[in-house]
């Protein structure tokens, strides 16, 4: 959206918002007595683990969410999003020497000057988390690795990170190479909006074709065990992740589940193996188990106008047909299971192009939001109710048709009203208090004459006084 759309969006809500509240009682709801308490029975045995519902981006619960810890493999989530967002999954990627000789640990044994597509390459990387693959695809994206860190780390700050610093698009070992659960959860997330990455981090198989340096295909399998169907590991709803481990990081883990409407991401951090695992499904079947998803429009109703009096829709503001704004009819806010919508709290917020939305709280937690759309006022009509629609109108050849009333004649008849209303309440004001009125001006009036006469004697008295002193002197 446009900064001049926001601004227009912005004067309409502000407009319409204000009608909302002199119609209807509605007020912002507020949390009951019987509010249900955050759900918070549940623990990780990994030192820092975070789950968060990728709808909202609300985190459901978190344990040390902030310690800067080594990422290992899971750091090609971040490399993967970078790449899907800067090149073309056809490109040729030509693996260097330092690609082959300046990475170890897990590979599909790739050859200098070896060309595999960009594609390939992720799934190499994404899938048997192959280094050498993040290596030169950080070179090709970036033209140079420390160009692609650069791009890492300024990506990282874009989407919130504040505890993350990363030095190699691969999670090799490194000092100055680290993260915390809740910036890989934020880091996840964005990554899980790009349609491209959903289908590769959630892909069990693939084949790469012979290349210019390999006659055979290479098969990959996906490592994380949730996602592998011969797993003793395997998560229904399972639909993606990566997996990471290096001595200094020990395992660390990022999983995507979803379950009928709602997706959970879980990141676990410095875990002792199979644990990553074991608190991974603990944390899914928890929130999966106690909360659950709204959608906004289907609920919302603080911020409507019942006029069943005059329109057809009891709807002003985010009527399906006749409204000039609506809301997205695929927001959802998430809840504890038992909680109703009508126990959370709203209020508008602006981005810094100024464009509003609606941010939903309940229990002190951000639980989502909800957008707007600014509908074409030129195309907006309000139909009058049936009974009156349905009335002969004098010059009409189709008295069966609805009557309809162009938006722009209804606001400007409507400014009109509240011109004549202002004027009226002027003039009754003015009547009540003529005598009053009258009184001060006259009073004034007085006062300053008095005061000019009090200068001008004044002005006399020192004339007078003066030439007095003159024909004294003479004497």
């Amino acid at each position: 959206m446009t900064k001049q759309a926001g601004k227009n969006l912005h004067i309409i809500l502000c407009v319409l918002l204000a009608a909302s509240t002199f119609f209807s009682a509605t007020a912002q709801s507020i949390l009951a007595d019987d509010t249900v308490s955050w759900p918070s029975d549940i623990s990780a045995e990994s030192q820092s683990a975070v789950l968060m519902n990728y709808e909202t981006g609300t985190v459901l619960y978190e344990q040390n969410p902030d310690d800067e810890l080594y990422p290992a493999s899971i750091t090609k989530i971040l490399t993967a999003l970078i790449a899907i967002e800067n090149s073309d999954l056809s490109e040729i990627v030509t693996f260097s020497e330092a690609s082959i000789y300046n990475t170890e640990g897990s590979s599909i044994a790739r050859d200098v000057g070896e060309e595999m597509t960009m594609e390939q390459c992720l799934y190499g990387m994404m899938l048997e988390s192959a280094n050498e693959c993040a290596y030169a695809i950080a070179e090709h994206v970036g033209g140079t690795l420390e160009n692609f860190v650069d791009m890492m780390n300024e990506k990282a700050a874009e989407l919130g990170c504040t505890h993350t610093h990363f030095n190699n698009p691969n999670g090799l070992p490194d000092e100055e190479h680290y993260t915390s659960a809740m910036d890989m959860a934020l880091i996840a997330k964005a990554a899980y909006a790009n349609e491209t990455f959903r289908i590769i981090c959630g892909t069990e198989y693939y084949e790469i074709p012979a290349t210019n340096k390999h006659e055979d295909i290479t098969y990959l399998r996906n490592h994380h065990n949730m996602l592998y169907p011969y797993s003793s590991y395997l998560y229904d709803g399972c639909v993606g992740g990566k997996t990471g481990y290096t001595t200094e990081a020990n395992s660390t883990l990022v999983t995507f589940a979803q379950r009928n409407d709602m997706t959970l991401i879980c990141v676990v951090m410095n875990a002792n193996a199979p644990q990553h695992y074991l608190d991974t499904i603990n944390l899914f079947d928890w929130g999966f188990a106690n909360f659950t998803m709204w959608n906004v429009a289907d609920n919302e109703t603080s911020y409507t106008t019942p006029l069943e009096s005059f329109y057809e829709s009891d709807s002003l503001l985010f009527d399906s047909r006749n409204s000039l704004i609506t809301l997205d009819e695929t927001a959802q806010i998430i809840l504890p299971a038992g909680a109703d919508f009508s126990q959370v709290q709203s209020a508008l917020v602006y981005d810094e192009d100024n464009v509003p939305s609606l941010e939903y709280t309940y229990d002190s937690k951000n639980v989502g939001y909800a957008s707007f759309t600014m509908t074409d006022i030129s195309d907006i009509t309000f139909a009058l109710p049936s009974d009156i629609a349905n009335t002969s109108v004098k010059g009409s050849n189709d008295a069966d048709e609805p009557l309809e009333i162009p938006l722009v004649k209804v606001f400007m008849w409507a400014g009109i009203a509240v011109v004549v209303v202002i004027i009226i309440i002027l003039l009754v004001f003015f009547q009540k208090n003529y005598y009053i009125i009258r009184h001060k001006i006259e009073t004034r009036r007085g006062r300053d004459s008095f005061n000019a006469y009090s200068k001008r004697e004044e002005r006399r008295r020192r004339r007078e006084l003066k030439r007095e002193m003159k024909r004294r002197s003479k004497w």
